[in-house]
């Protein structure tokens, strides 16, 4: 008898109306003659890849881009051949991310229809002015708008995402930005810090001194600020940069977190299998004539081929991204090592440095490990 495993799917959806300021993810505007033939493409990769018997869709993640900018006929075509090729669970997550001003009330209906139940809203700040600086294109009333309407149409889990650190912004907005979504009540509040990105609009702008950033004093407090407002209305931070209530945590990134595998779809996407990491082709073109000719291989770089070694070392960097850090019985369960006994010369650097705390159970980031996890994870690397 087969042993069922979990699998989660990431569907990359690369069309946006308008690519933000601090974008650098793989994603395009004015290429909406591409789109249906690259979801026909994209269904034809899903197929082939099917031959998963063993695994259990447990997460489904549709990501971008911006998805909701699409027809909801193309989402709608992607679920029903995943539903159709893969074993799933009884229960799975399913998200989407939506931008508003991309999205109506018909388009969460159907995105609720077809079993969509998590929504992740790209607001950012609530602020107007700060949305125009960053190349947003929607306004804080398309948001509260959207919003309403997945309520409406029955959508009970729902993430909106804010950012920290944005050209000009005060603490004063974070602030207002903060208390304003936690008043309508999601269920779990993203909070990124705004990295300027090569080769983006924004690295331009600051390089042309067009924008002034907050000093990163400023933006460390805009943080911990955040943190204990957030904290303080009922969510749990339990990972660097998201809260959530009880039980809403999301378990397609959780997974993620905790070395689990996954497969990606659609240009640029990245997978975990098999002890392989390994990524599709950034170019629509290409993905589109090598699937059409039957060679799904040629889209794909691998990137790592693990080691046990690689893993135990990847297991303690991802672990120490969430807030209750890594789990030391779990770990022995998962490698038959003691990671204390393993690490012992990284983890008793880290200690001395007060960037970590280790008790009978956990391995944690401190609250000086919060504001420095990029020294924490080196380690690991």
């Amino acid at each position: 008898m087969l042993k069922i495993k979990e699998l989660g799917i990431y569907v990359h959806i690369p069309f946006c109306k308008r690519k933000c300021y601090y974008c650098d993810f793989i994603s395009y505007a004015n290429k909406e003659e591409c789109i249906e033939e690259y979801i026909e493409t994209l269904k034809k990769e899903i197929k082939q890849e099917a031959n998963k018997k063993e695994y259990e869709i447990t997460t489904i993640y549709i990501g971008g881009g911006t998805p909701s900018f699409i027809n909801a006929k193309y989402i709608e075509e992607i679920i029903n051949t995943i539903k159709e090729n893969y074993r799933i669970a009884q229960k799975p997550e399913v998200t989407i991310e939506i931008n508003p001003g991309t999205v109506n009330k018909e388009k969460l209906q159907i995105y609720k229809k077809i079993g969509i139940n998590r929504i992740s809203i790209g607001l950012q700040s609530t602020n107007n002015e700060l949305l125009k600086q960053i190349g947003r294109i929607h306004t804080y009333k398309e948001f509260y708008n959207c919003y309403q309407n997945a309520r409406k149409v029955g959508i009970q889990n729902i993430n909106v995402d804010l950012m920290l650190g944005l050209p000009n912004q005060t603490l004063q907005d974070l602030e207002e930005s903060i208390n304003t979504v936690i008043s309508l009540n999601p269920e779990h509040i993203s909070l990124y810090s705004l990295i300027v990105e090569e080769n983006t609009k924004m690295q331009e702008m600051v390089e042309k001194r067009q924008v002034t950033l907050p000093e990163e004093d400023l933006e460390r407090e805009m943080y911990w600020k955040a943190k204990k407002e957030l904290e303080q209305n009922g969510y749990v931070h339990y990972e660097i940069s998201n809260f959530a209530k009880i039980g809403y945590e999301s378990k397609h990134n959780m997974n993620c977190w905790l070395q689990k595998e996954y497969l990606g779809f659609g240009v640029a996407a990245h997978s975990y299998f098999n002890g392989k990491r390994y990524c599709n082709t950034n170019s629509i073109k290409e993905y589109c004539e090598n699937i059409k000719e039957g060679n799904l291989i040629k889209n794909r770089t691998i990137c790592e081929i693990q080691t046990e070694e690689d893993k135990k070392k990847e297991y303690m960097l991802l672990g120490l991204r969430k807030i209750e850090g890594v789990n030391i019985q779990d770990f022995k369960n998962k490698f038959t090592q003691n990671p204390i006994y393993l690490f012992r010369n990284e983890l008793e650097k880290l200690v001395q440095q007060e960037l970590i705390e280790i008790d009978l159970n956990q391995i944690k980031l401190t609250n000086k490990g919060l504001d420095l996890a990029n020294l924490v994870w080196e380690e690991f690397v």
